[in-house]
C-alpha cells in the first residue's frame, strides 16, 4: 500500500511540475508576447470608410479585422481617434476620453475591441502627451486663469524691447517653422506650442497635468487596450529656465527648425522619468488585473544614446518597452550600400541594453512609402530584411502591398497643413498627403476603399494593378511574401536565434539567424541595380544545403529550389530567405 501511494505521489507530483511549467511558460507568454511581435499601424481616415462619407472610421476597421487573420497580424496601433477639431488630423486632441466622430462612437470603439479580441487582436493606441488641442476645456480654462487650471500649459509673459514692442519669451522655433510662441489676447502671455499654433504643450511640471494623463491611460486600459504608442514624448519637457537655444549653424533662415541646436526643447533628463512612470502604470495595471502585459512603444528622432536610455537608465529602472528605431527611414535610402545597412542594423543591437528587443521601423505616416523610398523593385527584399531581423517588425498599412506615395495630388485637394502652408509653388515635397492615400483593397470605384463621390485624399491612380485583391489572386505578389514571412516568424530560430551579418560587396550583404538543434537562417539581399554573384561558404561556415524558403516577386528562382554555396546569383535589388541544413 505504501508503494503504491507513493507511486501515485509521485505521479502527482511530476503533474504538478508540468502545470507549474505550463503556468510559468503561461506567465512568460503573458510578459513577452510583445517582444516578437509584428504591429501593424493603421491610419484610421484612410483605411476603410464604412458609411461612405469618403473617411475611413472604426466601423470600417472592425469590418477588415478578418483580413489581419488572414494575414498573420495579431497587433494593430490606430494612429490618433480621438476627439479632434483636426487641425493636424488628430494630434490635436481635444477630448482624449471620446472618439472623433467622423470615426464613430465609443460604442463603435468597444465593438471593435470586442471582436479584435474574439479573433486574437490587440488594439494599441496613438497617445498624444505633449500637446492638446487650443479647443480643449484644459486649454480654455487656463487661459482665463480658471481655479486649478491656471498652469496647465506653458505660459510665458512677453519680452519687451527698448521700443515698447512686444515678442515672443526667447528664440525657440516650431516644427513647422516660426516662432514656438503664440501670443493669446485674453491671457495676455505668449504659450508654447512647439507644433501648430492649434497644439499648445502641456506642462508636465504641474503634478495636475500628470494626474489627468495618468487617469486617461487607465481609462483606455479599462477599455480593453493592450497598450500605447506615445507620440513625440521628446518634446514633453523643456527648459524650466527657458533659456535661449544656441545657433545651429546649418541655415541662415531663423524660422526654420534647423536653424537651432534644440538643446533646451527636446530630450530633457525629465522625459525619461516620465516614461518610466508610465511604464510602472501599465506593469501595475496588468498585474492587478490579471492581464497580459501591456506595452509602451515610444517615438522620438533622437540620437542613438539617448534613444537606449528610453529602454532603462544607467540603474536599470525600465522605460518603454521599446523606443521606435528610425534607422531605416532617416539614416538609410535608395542610394545606401550593403555597409550601411550592416552597419546600422548592428549598431543598433550593439547599443541596445541586454534583454531588451529590436525594433524596425520600415515607414509610418510622416515619411515617404517603403516603394517611394527605396524603390518599387525593393519591396519584398525590404519586408524580408523587417520581417528576419531579431525583435520586433512595424509595418504601415499597405508596405505589404507595396503601395506608394500620391505624390502628384494637386494643391487643390492637398489637407495637410504644413503643405498648405508653403503654398502652391512648394507644398508637393513637403506634404505628408502622399503616403496617406486610402488603402487599395480591390480594383472597384476607390480602391474599394469608400463609396464616396470623393474621398478624405484622392485614391493612388495605380489602384486597379496594384490593390490587395489582385495580390490575393496572383500565383506570385508582395502580399504572399509578406503573408510567408509572418508564418516563418514563428519559427523558434526568427524568435531566439543568434545573429550575425556580413556585407559581401557594396551590393550584397547577409545575415543568419542561429538556435541550436534548429536550422539556420539566411537572409541574403542585392540593395545594388545591377545583377551580383557571391560565394557564402565562407560566412555559413560549413558545408550545407541551401533551400529557398521565401523570393521576391520578380525573383528568378522558386520556393524549395536548392543553391549552391559558392554560386549565389541576385537579380537586382532582389532578396532571398533561405534555409541551411547540414550535410549529411
Amino acid at each position: 500500500m505504501t508503494l503504491q501511494w507513493n507511486l501515485v505521489a509521485g505521479l502527482l507530483w511530476f503533474l504538478s511540475l508540468g502545470s507549474a511549467h505550463k503556468d510559468h511558460h503561461q506567465q512568460q507568454d503573458n510578459e513577452n508576447w510583445w517582444r516578437h511581435e509584428v504591429f501593424y499601424q493603421i491610419y484610421p481616415r484612410s483605411f476603410k470608410d464604412s458609411n461612405g462619407d469618403g473617411i475611413g472610421d472604426l466601423n470600417g476597421i472592425t469590418s477588415r479585422l478578418e483580413y489581419f487573420v488572414d494575414t498573420g497580424i495579431t497587433s494593430i496601433w490606430l494612429s490618433p481617434i480621438f476627439k479632434s477639431p483636426m487641425a493636424d488630423f488628430g494630434y490635436d486632441i481635444s477630448d482624449y476620453r471620446d472618439i472623433q466622430r467622423e470615426y464613430g462612437t465609443l460604442s463603435d470603439f468597444d465593438a471593435m475591441i470586442a471582436k479584435a479580441n474574439q479573433l486574437g487582436i490587440k488594439v494599441i493606441l496613438d497617445f498624444v502627451p505633449n500637446h492638446s488641442s487650443d479647443e480643449h476645456p484644459w486649454f480654455i480654462k487656463s487661459a482665463k486663469r480658471e481655479a486649478g487650471y491656471e498652469e496647465f500649459y506653458v505660459w510665458k509673459d512677453a519680452k519687451v524691447n527698448n521700443d515698447g514692442i512686444r515678442g515672443p519669451p526667447n528664440n525657440w522655433v516650431s516644427v513647422f517653422s516660426g516662432s514656438a510662441w503664440e501670443w493669446h489676447e485674453g491671457r495676455q502671455q505668449y504659450y508654447l506650442r512647439q507644433f501648430t499654433k492649434k497644439q499648445p504643450d502641456l506642462n508636465y511640471r504641474n503634478p495636475a497635468v500628470l494626474q489627468a494623463m495618468d487617469e486617461i491611460l487607465l481609462y483606455w486600459l479599462q477599455k480593453g487596450v493592450s497598450g500605447f504608442r506615445v507620440d513625440a514624448v521628446n518634446y514633453v519637457y523643456e527648459d524650466e529656465q527657458l533659456r535661449d537655444e544656441p545657433v545651429s549653424g546649418t541655415t541662415t533662415d531663423d524660422s526654420s527648425v534647423d536653424y537651432l541646436k534644440h538643446i533646451y526643447t527636446r530630450n530633457q533628463p525629465e522625459n525619461y522619468a516620465l516614461i518610466q512612470h508610465w511604464r510602472q502604470l501599465l506593469d501595475k495595471y496588468a498585474a492587478e488585473n490579471s492581464v497580459p502585459a501591456r506595452v509602451m512603444m515610444t517615438e522620438a528622432y533622437a540620437d542613438l544614446s539617448q534613444l537606449m536610455e528610453f529602454y532603462e537608465d544607467a540603474n536599470g529602472v525600465q522605460g518603454s518597452n521599446f523606443p521606435f528605431n528610425f534607422d531605416f527611414i532617416t539614416e538609410l535610402n535608395a542610394d545606401s550600400l550593403a555597409q550601411d545597412f550592416v552597419f546600422y542594423i548592428q549598431r543598433w543591437l550593439t547599443y541596445m541594453p541586454p534583454g531588451h528587443s529590436a525594433n524596425w521601423v520600415l515607414g509610418n505616416h510622416d515619411n515617404p512609402r517603403v516603394a517611394s523610398r527605396f524603390g518599387v523593385k525593393t519591396v519584398d527584399a525590404m519586408n524580408m530584411i523587417s520581417m528576419t531581423l531579431p525583435g520586433i517588425g512595424i509595418t504601415y498599412y499597405g508596405e505589404e502591398l507595396g503601395m506608394q506615395d500620391y505624390r502628384d495630388i494637386s494643391f487643390a485637394d492637398t489637407v495637410d497643413q504644413p503643405a498648405c502652408d508653403a503654398g502652391p509653388d512648394n507644398y508637393k515635397w513637403i506634404s505628408r498627403d502622399p503616403e496617406r492615400t486610402p488603402m487599395q483593397w480591390n480594383d472597384e470605384e476607390n480602391a474599394g476603399f469608400s463609396t464616396a463621390a470623393q474621398t478624405w485624399l484622392p485614391v493612388h491612380p495605380n489602384y486597379p494593378e496594384l490593390n490587395l485583391n489582385a495580390q490575393q489572386e496572383a500565383i506570385r505578389s508582395h502580399y504572399k511574401v509578406y503573408q510567408s514571412l509572418l508564418k516563418l516568424r514563428k519559427s523558434r530560430v526568427l524568435q531566439d536565434g543568434t545573429f550575425a551579418a556580413q556585407a559581401f560587396n557594396r551590393g550584397v550583404f547577409s545575415f543568419k539567424r542561429e538556435l541550436k538543434g534548429q536550422p539556420t537562417i539566411l537572409t541574403i539581399v542585392n540593395v545594388s541595380n545591377r545583377y551580383q554573384r557571391v560565394d557564402v561558404s565562407d560566412f555559413i561556415d560549413m558545408p550545407n544545403h541551401l533551400t529557398i524558403l521565401v523570393v521576391s516577386v520578380f525573383s528568378q528562382y522558386r520556393v524549395g529550389e536548392r543553391l549552391k554555396t559558392t554560386e549565389v546569383k541576385l537579380s537586382p535589388y532582389e532578396g532571398l530567405v533561405i534555409q541551411l541544413k547540414p550535410r549529411k
